[in-house]
């Protein structure tokens, strides 16, 4: 009879294979089930393609304004379909290999199937019975559907078929204005589509800043993106070469090609014979801050608990429950997690937003710092000067209580304030590193001056 392994993870995405590796660099023997490709959402269908084509989409942004910069007779910026999603291929077989070498090298077994939980100790893959004395469960999330009569269309696509198209289509719908439906809105624009995003709430990004949903507004509609805001979608009728989005209040909207990107849902189909005991609310599995679910041996990581849908936060949740399996006493912090919209201009936010800060401590009782990147000299060097950096300062402790920032770059400034709010740094010690100059960073310390009233690159107040 084959031993028990120390520990198996059920899924290979950001969360299952990270908790892995980790279980085996604490020396346990470890399996992991995976029934698809290893890599998850993130690598496949999510994060890695949607960068790969919005960086497409810079490139030719870049192309076209060119002559701003002295460069003559560049060509006109076309896109070859076909080429483009066998470059998003090439980078994201690079990337799956290479977790794939990761797990060898650390000794843990991988096999491929679709695996459920038969006992607290058993999993049911192949036909097989395989047993391990704790069970870390990553199974992921599949992408959430609207009950919306006419959906069920050829046309109407998820991001995984959207990244596969070989031809571009002329007008493209997309439904949801959330991270993902921004995203792929902003890279389809750029590579020559029509784009309208409709959205039933009031604003795009709702769950984020509200300055920074409304500057992320004028930003897309600028790119030639329209918004169609406060949209509830009651219908799609298919009229042969296109579709047509009918709305509760009379708005009709043509298209060849329509995205679904309303969000995603926890996977639970891993939990198997366990679904009746495993304790679940609201279609997510309940888990501590050590990944503990209610039954002792039992983890779950990722987006199959649901607390936080980010692959970094998968990241850090499967190697929390990792090292909680092999017997540590770790804990997983999600209050300070980085969230980044990647579009021309990006969104990044870690912390309370201004109105969280506002509704949490009181008005009077918070500051806020702004410095805008056109007044920064590395922002207006490269053309990139649109956007600002916010910093919410609770007075009484002088704490960074949240930064937003919008503009080029966002998504790698974000982490020097995630790291210093995380270490408890104040806004005096933040307001006092020097920064290298020219850079995009220094908007962050300047930023944080501005909060105290002294801000040396800002006319004076008042």
């Amino acid at each position: 009879m084959m031993k028990p392994f120390d520990v198996a993870v059920i899924g290979g995405g950001p969360a299952g294979y990270v908790a892995a590796i980790r279980a085996a660099q604490l020396g346990g023997s470890v399996v992991l089930f995976e029934k698809d490709v290893l890599g998850g959402t993130c690598l496949n269908r999510g994060c890695i393609p949607t960068k790969t084509y919005l960086k497409t989409g810079e490139v030719i942004h870049a192309i076209k304004n060119a002559s701003e910069r002295g460069i003559r007779n560049h060509p006109d910026a076309e896109v070859d379909m076909e080429r483009v999603v066998s470059h998003k291929n090439k980078i994201v077989g690079q990337l799956t290999g290479g977790v794939a070498s990761l797990l060898k090298s650390n000794g843990v077994t991988v096999i491929y199937g679709t695996a459920v939980l038969s006992s607290r100790r058993h999993i049911l893959c192949n036909g097989n019975t395989f047993e391990a004395k704790s069970i870390i469960l990553c199974g992921g999330s599949v992408s959430s559907q609207l009950p919306i009569k006419g959906i069920i269309n050829p046309k109407v696509m998820s991001s995984t078929e959207l990244l596969n198209l070989a031809l571009l289509p002329k007008r493209l719908a997309v439904i949801g204005g959330g991270v993902i439906g921004c995203e792929m809105a902003s890279a389809f624009q750029s590579f020559g589509s029509q784009v309208t995003i409709l959205e039933a709430m009031d604003c795009l990004i709702p769950m984020m800043d509200q300055e920074l949903a409304k500057s992320l507004e004028k930003d897309l509609k600028q790119q030639g993106i329209s918004l169609l805001l406060s949209k509830k979608i009651t219908e799609i009728i298919d009229e042969g070469s296109s579709v047509c989005i009918c709305c509760e209040d009379g708005t009709s909207l043509e298209a060849d090609i329509i995205l679904l990107s309303v969000g995603r849902k926890s996977d639970l189909e891993c939990l198997g014979a366990l679904k009746d005991q495993i304790l679940v609310e609201g279609g997510k599995i309940v888990v501590d801050e050590y990944m503990r679910t209610n039954i002792t041996n039992l983890y779950a990581a990722g987006d199959i608990n649901g607390r936080l849908m980010l692959a970094h936060a998968a990241f850090k949740m499967g190697e929390t429950a990792a090292e909680n399996a092999m017997g540590h006493n770790a804990r997983c912090r999600l209050d300070l997690v980085p969230s980044c919209v990647y579009t021309l201009s990006q969104v990044a936010s870690v912390g309370l937003t201004e109105d969280g800060a506002t509704e949490t401590f009181g008005r009077d009782a918070i500051s806020v710092g702004r410095f805008p990147l056109i007044a920064n000299g590395r922002a207006l060097a490269g053309g990139e000067s649109q956007g600002y950096v916010k910093v919410v300062v609770h007075k009484k402790y002088s704490e960074l209580c949240g930064v937003h920032i919008f503009g080029a770059h966002a998504a790698e400034m974000i982490a020097e304030p995630a790291a210093l709010m995380a270490a408890e740094i104040t806004v005096f010690e933040a307001a006092n590193m020097i920064h290298a100059h020219p850079s995009f960073s220094e908007a962050f310390m300047e930023a944080c001056a501005d909060a105290l009233g002294r801000c040396i690159h800002l006319p004076k107040r008042g």
